[in-house]
């Protein structure tokens, strides 16, 4: 997606201005519910191979999540069920959540022709059904995630909610310094660097095909710092096992980095390189017994 400008919203009202930013964040994901995985989308969401038995997920999330054969997982922010149905295909138990009513529509009707079992549900991630509460094995949620939380500690407290003692939750996401950055050559970041004020964008396109043939759409994004992630995971009871920051990625999600002659994509910086990538591994403990 391009934003066409940025700007900041204070602390005041933010209650309605959490509610005016999930609405347009609804409008915009059905949107991109409607395009994405289309004959017109050819450059995204390969249906086709998928329903041919083409893995979706990447090593990040597989790794984290050890072996899910047989478990119970639940996908926050399942868009039209790709990823979710992947999880099927090893073995998994899947639910999978989404805010957009068009996504699950279409996520339904993939599961439908992959001939694959799996449970959609239309919800708001901040407000998780009870009805799942205790019920997984693993929570997973990558690439896109909480830049489109308003409320993160609310988003921690259902993941956490949601698993059974001893459950993990895996999450991959864009790093908080890539996301500051607007251009990489030249070099522009124009994006705060966590606090989690709303961002209230024009977006053009989508994150898949910048130039998709939309018209611009209000949409609002909230930016967050590694530490104040790892303190909302940790505020609702989970212990992080493991917090990886990666500087080389299959792709960079953005269409900002150059890709070397491996295929890889990474951040140059000085003589070094940024993160583009985070993951948490992080477990609901056990009660004390």
């Amino acid at each position: 997606m391009a934003a066409n400008k940025v700007e900041g919203a204070g602390s005041r009202d933010r209650s309605a201005q959490d509610e005016r930013g999930l609405a347009d964040n609804r409008a915009l994901w059905d949107t991109l519910a409607e395009f994405h995985g289309t004959d017109a989308d050819d450059r995204s969401y390969d249906v086709k191979s998928f329903l041919a038995g083409k893995q979706t997920l990447r090593g990040i999330e597989k790794d984290l999540a050890g072996d899910v054969e047989g478990r119970d997982l639940l996908h926050l922010h399942c868009h039209f069920g790709m990823d979710t149905l992947s999880w099927a295909r090893l073995g998994a138990h899947v639910t999978g959540v989404d805010f957009s009513p068009r996504a699950i529509i279409r996520a339904r009707a993939l599961a439908e022709q992959a001939g694959l079992a799996a449970e959609f549900i239309e919800a708001d991630t901040q407000r998780l059904p009870d009805t799942l509460n205790g019920r997984f094995d693993r929570v997973v949620a990558t690439y896109g995630v909480l830049s489109w939380i308003a409320d993160l500690t609310a988003w921690m407290g259902g993941a956490a909610a949601a698993l059974r003692p001893g459950g993990r939750l895996v999450l991959v996401d864009l790093h908080p310094v890539f996301q500051t950055v607007l251009t990489f050559d030249p070099f522009v970041a124009d994006w705060p660097y966590g606090g989690g004020i709303p961002q209230r964008d024009a977006m053009i396109g989508t994150y898949a095909h910048p130039d998709a043939p939309f018209a611009s759409q209000e949409s609002t994004q909230y930016p967050y710092s590694v530490g104040e992630i790892v303190t909302a995971a940790a505020t609702a009871g989970l212990v992080v096992e493991r917090l990886g920051e990666h500087t080389e990625t299959e792709t960079d999600g953005r269409h900002l980095l150059p890709q070397g002659p491996d295929g890889l994509f990474r951040f140059p910086f000085s003589d070094t390189y940024l993160p583009i990538l985070y993951s948490l591994s992080a477990v609901r403990p056990h009660p004390h017994r």
